[in-house]
Formats: C-alpha cells, structure tokens, sequence
C-alpha cells in the first residue's frame, strides 16, 4: 500500500512539475524581446556634391554602414571602385573590372543604403532602353517627391558600366576624374540593377533622378551604370519616405572648407551620364 501511495504521489508531483515547466516556457515566450524591427529609410554618408569636389576620404567603415542597410549604392575611400551592398554583401567593382569583396574595415566617403523591403514586384517582358526603363519605374510610381530604391534581375542584351581609379591626394575634382575612367562593355549578361530614383529637391545632398549600379550574376564584372538594354527581368521596387541619417565627416578639413555653395549640376551631369 505504501508503495503504491508514493508511486501516485510521485505521479502527481511529477505532473505538476510538468506544468509549471511548461507555464513558465510560455510567460517566457510572452516576456520574450520582440525581434528587431528595421529602420524605413534611407542612410547616407556625406553628400554627393562633397564628391563632386574631390573630398575622397572615407569616415564610415562598411561594418558600421552594415547597422543601417542591406542594400545600396556608393563608392570607397579614394574613389577605390563602385560600391553595390545587395543582400547584406558588399562588393567593389574595380577600375579592372574586376568584382571583389572587400574588407568590412574599408570606409566609405560617400553612400545610400536602406533595407530593401520592396512593396511592388514586376515582370519585364519585353526589351527596354535604359530610358524606356525609367519611365516604366516612373510610371508605376507617379510620385515625384518620394525616394524609390529598386533592383532589376534580368538578362542584359546590352550594359556599359564605368568605374575609375583610385585616386592620390591632392585628389582632382570628379569630373576630372572621369574624363579617363574605364568602361565596360557587356553583352548578353544576366546580373541585377540596384539603383535609386531620388526628387529633384535632394540636389546638392545626393543624385536627382537615376542612380545606377549593375553587378553580373557571375560577378564577372560591374559598375556605374551608363547605358543598357534589358531583354527581361524582374522589376522589385520599395517606396521611400525617410531620410533617416546623414552622416557627414567629422574630422575633415577637406569637407569643412570645401566649396559647397557652387551649383554643381552641370558637373553631376557629366559624371553621372554616357559622353
């Protein structure tokens, strides 16, 4: 008898247990921290006329540019390669060409970055222009005064990317720069466009309109987009509404005395454009 008794004590203790075990799992699960929510916006590291004015230097390492985006656009200290973060992952177009990866303590003189959370997808089906592309994009977003971060994976029957080389102080202004950059000739190439369309009112801060960078599925080449032509793809595109930060450099004579008043629009041009 007395056995038995403890055996159904035991028995009863041991379902107790159970259950507190399994209350205290879900009040720990109802206590739980939320999982981190990211920021929507856009992040920026300087701005694009302190580039037009040749201020190269880095001030952000990418690690650190990692806590505000996994996706964007920019360039490395002393203009070393174009800069695509796609997924996470940064890579450096270089002036060979060449795709690498570069080092998470490389810093950046200039940058966007969001994390891509895309709110309409679309199919291209037919062959576009580079300008038959943007007035696609324009067309599915009508609204000219909100920023638009984009990415296109698709074949290429055509795509001219730039990059440059790296530059030595005392570094010459961009445009200069430009006058001897690289380009790149593809044809029938699968990759992916990661861009930003931003309103006219960012001039001076960023790029106006279009901004392009392209990087080969095979990573066999990329870069500063100048011209293409897309056989088809598909269109991902996030609408924006925030300028979240902009960082500018803190210890920089080269920024702190440069010349920012001067309308540098025509320069942007010749930059940012085929000749």
């Amino acid at each position: 008898m007395e056995n038995a008794l403890m055996r159904k004590q035991n028995c009863f203790l041991a379902a107790i247990l159970l259950a507190a075990l399994v209350l205290t799992g879900c009040q720990a699960g109802f206590n739980a921290a939320p999982q981190a929510v990211h920021p929507e916006g856009i992040t920026q590291v300087a701005t694009i006329d302190a580039l037009l004015a040749g201020v190269y230097d880095g001030h952000m390492s990418l690690a650190s540019l990692l806590q505000y985006g996994d996706f964007g656009i920019g360039t490395f200290e002393g203009l070393d390669g174009e800069m695509i973060l796609l997924g996470g992952v940064f890579y450096k177009v270089g002036d060979d060409g060449k795709v690498y990866l570069p080092d998470l303590t490389e810093k950046t003189p200039f940058a966007s970055v969001i994390y891509f959370e895309p709110d309409l997808k679309a199919a291209i089906e037919k062959p576009l222009t580079m300008q038959a592309f943007m007035e696609l994009v324009d067309e599915l977003f009508p609204k000219q005064n909100s920023f638009c971060a984009f990415l296109v994976r698709g074949d290429f029957a055509r795509m001219r990317t730039r990059s440059v080389p790296k530059q030595q102080k005392p570094y010459p202004p961009l445009v200069e720069v430009t006058k001897n950059q690289p380009v790149f000739d593809f044809e029938d190439i699968s990759g992916v466009l990661v861009g930003f369309r931003s309103p006219d009112f960012v001039k001076g801060v960023n790029v106006p309109g279009y901004h392009i960078h392209f990087l080969a599925d095979d990573l066999s080449g990329g870069g500063h987009v100048l011209s293409f032509e897309l056989s088809n793809g598909v269109l991902e595109a996030d609408t924006v509404n925030r300028w979240l930060n902009l960082f500018l450099p803190e210890q920089s004579q080269a920024f702190d005395f440069s010349d920012l008043a001067t309308d540098r629009s025509k320069e942007l041009k010749a930059v940012e454009q085929e000749r």
